[in-house]
């Protein structure tokens, strides 16, 4: 079953579209392309500007497709780069057993009309392969071009960091004031007063900054009433930790990414000094979270099955909520051979999927042991990062129980350890022997991501 660029041309909603396509139908671009045996279905996995790729598919007999990007084009771009990247052979559709997320679009789609064939289409415009193959052209630049925009991105770059100096240091006296009022007061009124000094940050450049004090209220309430004053303390410690740490090196890659922006994709992925670490990983849990400034944070925990490299990976996208959700490309505790790049850091942790094998035969692994004492686990990423909010550590063997006043507890099977888990723990993780678990430790308290037991794995809401 083939299909040609003529079909593509016809099946594009219009021609930036297709000029988009043709930028997409290179190898680098995608992983995990496979075909059913008949050839009647394809699929792959293309990589967006978030940390987790597209999953892209389609139906040549009809030519019905699905992809998982957010956009309101249909077909969207990730399809007619996957349809292209067909039409031309860029890459070998090998056909392989049909993936989950392509049965279950498959079996959804069997109770509905078939899509529309390529000939009717809906179309806007003019399009033309050619145009959109011209697009994709490099163009010799004016070396006084280049040096004009040089020399204005680094004028932008050193106002940019004059004015998130400026925002720091309000940022400073704010919290100054807050400790003089009294933390009492602050703790009753901490919405209001984190977003008018969140909105100074924005003003600022310091847009990430921002983020994290829009949301410090929630974790203060998150907290018992009684634990919220050190709490207040430990937050507003860790900012201005961070705010001097950025005086001290206001150049410094990972201490920018937690103030004003991350590194693009592009940047990551270009960066040879960038870690790359190619194993297998196991998706311990997805978090999703609507923030207050209207985002939703969609945070994938993935475990490393392999003996070498970073423990734990995080990939982090973001996504207006105004778009609705979106669905996920990974399935708690499913396992795959990926290759994942790292965001420079002294504790490598957030990632980019940069390829990821098609899904095949997976042998059976253990999870790994815990690299360090727990001891160490709970301190040591606090000497690197004293202002980071959160950290994975890997529990050794022990329960999780809840006492006489409801507050639930994890406690290592030699009895050494007792750790208070942040929320309410029910199903087989309480009273269960765990093995091992995953969690995330803010500090002052556990969430527990997944855990192992002598009867198999068990996830968070199990």
């Amino acid at each position: 079953m083939a299909i040609d660029l003529k079909a593509v041309e016809q099946l594009a909603t219009d021609q930036s579209s297709l000029k988009a396509a043709a930028g997409l139908a290179k190898l680098a671009k995608w992983s995990g392309v496979g075909a059913s045996q008949d050839g009647a279905l394809i699929w792959g996995e293309c990589a967006g500007s978030g940390a987790n790729p597209y999953r892209v598919m389609a139906d040549l007999r009809d030519l019905g497709n699905k992809c998982t990007c957010p956009s309101r084009k249909f077909p969207c771009k990730h399809v007619l780069g996957l349809l292209w990247l067909n039409a031309e052979a860029v890459v070998p559709f090998v056909p392989a057993d049909t993936p989950a997320w392509v049965s279950d679009w498959l079996g959804r789609r069997r109770g509905t009309s078939a899509a529309k064939p390529a000939s009717s289409a809906p179309s806007t415009g003019e399009k033309d392969l050619r145009a959109a193959r011209a697009g994709e052209l490099e163009v010799a630049e004016d070396p006084k071009d280049v040096a004009r925009r040089e020399a204005q991105a680094a004028k932008r770059s050193e106002d940019t960091e004059r004015a998130i100096l400026d925002a720091l240091d309000a940022l400073e006296q704010w919290i100054g004031d807050q400790l003089r009022m009294g933390l009492a007061g602050f703790i009753d009124d901490a919405t209001a007063r984190c977003r008018r000094i969140a909105a100074r940050l924005v003003d600022g450049k310091a847009a990430v900054l921002a983020g994290r004090i829009d949301e410090l209220p929630s974790r203060l309430l998150a907290l018992a009433a009684g634990d919220r004053p050190r709490g207040a303390v430990v937050e507003l410690g860790k900012l201005v930790l961070l705010a001097r740490a950025f005086r001290a090196t206001p150049r410094d890659a990972e201490i920018r990414r937690a103030v004003a922006a991350s590194e693009t994709r592009e940047v990551v992925l270009a960066d040879p000094q960038a870690l790359r670490v190619d194993a297998r990983w196991e998706v311990l849990a997805e978090q999703v979270q609507t923030r207050r400034d209207g985002l939703v944070s969609q945070t994938t925990w993935l475990l490393n099955l392999a003996a070498t490299g970073p423990r734990f990976a995080m990939l982090l996208d973001f996504f207006p909520a105004s778009a609705g959700r979106r669905g996920s490309v990974f399935t708690p505790g499913e396992r795959f051979q990926a290759d994942l790049i790292f965001y420079p850091s002294q504790q490598p942790l957030r990632a980019l999927l940069v390829r990821r094998d098609a899904s095949g035969e997976t042998p059976a692994l253990e999870w790994p042991a815990p690299d360090t004492a727990l001891s160490d686990a709970l301190t040591r990423p606090l000497l690197a990062e004293p202002w980071a909010i959160e950290t994975p550590l890997l529990l050794p063997q022990g329960r999780i129980a809840r006492d006489d006043a409801g507050q639930t507890w994890w406690r290592s099977d030699d009895g050494k350890a007792t750790l208070p888990v942040a929320s309410e723990v029910d199903g087989l993780l309480c009273g269960t022997e765990l093995t091992r678990a995953a969690a995330i430790w803010s500090g002052n308290r556990l969430t527990i991501l997944a855990a192992q037991s002598p009867w198999g794995r068990i996830g968070s809401h199990e």
